[in-house]
């Protein structure tokens, strides 16, 4: 059975460049170059998110905030 952890993400986005860093109080502050439509903006989070964690991007789901900036994401290992 594989191990599962929530993780708290705020999302900025039309950043000039896409990274990840660690948030004051645990979670992640995700910057991506996206535009917030038509689930762009998720689907670079859950990329750059994967490659910063090392896991891969099957791995990560949204579960929360879909249309938001404020985020939870189910990470499976």
């Amino acid at each position: 059975m594989p191990n599962e952890r929530m993780l708290r993400v705020r999302v900025t986005t039309r950043s000039s460049k896409p990274r990840v860093e660690a948030a004051e109080g645990g979670g992640y502050n995700v910057y991506v170059s996206c535009v917030p439509e038509k689930g762009k903006a998720n689907a670079a989070v859950i990329k750059a998110l994967a490659q910063h964690l090392g896991v891969p991007p099957s791995a990560l789901e949204v579960t929360g905030g879909r249309k938001s900036r404020d985020k939870m994401i189910r990470v499976r290992t």
